[in-house]
């Protein structure tokens, strides 16, 4: 079978594009199982992407189109903004003069707006605090390898843990983002967060089922969320990532978190399965 794919990427958060429209009536994602998406996934000799994006007709009438998210270990995922933000853009380009969306997932139905400026912009929702949203197995403060770790525990969508820390570049990403994942029953993606300034944030993230990545939307807005207790304001948030800058919208304490940012689409292609 021949997989039809579009290569994507918001601030170098990397993604595989796959339309099941464009694909042969034989194509079906859960087939191919979790080692198969991973292949894909894998840098060397597939693709290569943090996730896989997989859309279909929607399930829900309100909506333009049902989203699946898959990380690069094949297992599937809740939510990722900049994998919003690349669909919304990847849809507009398929569709001339529609910049609206509305997509449905396993978080539920998102909107998502592209700018005049080609810039995504996301409501990802309400962030929800605590360890039961994001199943923490264990009380607060946590110890890994002789640190003890107070992260603020946020769900938007999927579960996020942010440190603040002085310098970022410091941080031990490496090391602390998969020890902190024996604590969370279905794994955390780990945010390293530093204030740089007025809303200005300086951030690296670990992600669940993926490692270091350039960029996370989720990870922003979390970041961003917890932020407020860091001496940040009501408003737009400036967020650098490896990968480039983010800006997320925290209008307050029950407020939906707005998301925005670039989109690209890099190539087309397609692979003999």
């Amino acid at each position: 079978m021949i997989l039809r794919f579009t290569k994507m990427h918001g601030a170098g958060n990397d993604f595989i594009v796959i339309d099941a429209g464009e694909q042969d009536d034989t194509f079906d994602i859960d087939s191919l199982g979790a080692d198969g998406r991973s292949r894909l996934a894998d840098r060397y000799t597939g693709i290569g992407c943090d996730q896989l994006l997989v859309l279909s007709a929607p399930r829900d009438e309100s909506a333009d189109a049902l989203l699946r998210i898959f990380n690069a270990d094949g297992r599937e995922a809740v939510q990722c903004g900049n994998g919003l933000r690349c669909v919304a853009l990847f849809l507009s380009q398929k569709h001339p003069g529609k910049s609206r969306w509305r997509l449905d997932g396993a978080a539920g139905i998102v909107g998502a707006i592209v700018e005049s400026d080609g810039s995504v912009t996301v409501d990802m929702g309400r962030p929800v605090h605590g360890s039961d949203p994001v199943a923490c197995t264990e009380p607060l403060p946590l110890t890994v390898g002789g640190q003890t770790l107070e992260p603020s525990l946020i769900s938007m969508g999927n579960p996020h843990a942010v440190i603040f820390v002085d310098a970022v570049a410091d941080a031990p990403v490496a090391t602390l983002g998969p020890a902190l994942q024996a604590f969370f029953t279905d794994g955390v993606n780990v945010e390293f967060a530093q204030v740089t300034g007025n809303n200005q944030l300086r951030l690296r993230v670990w992600e669940r089922g993926v490692g270091e990545t350039q960029a996370c939307g989720t990870g922003a807005c979390a970041a961003a969320v917890a932020g407020m207790q860091h001496g940040l304001q009501p408003g737009w948030v400036s967020i650098d990532l490896p990968g480039g800058q983010l800006m997320v919208k925290c209008a307050g304490p029950g407020e939906s978190v707005w998301l925005r940012g670039p989109a690209q689409r890099v190539f087309e292609g397609q692979i003999e399965l």
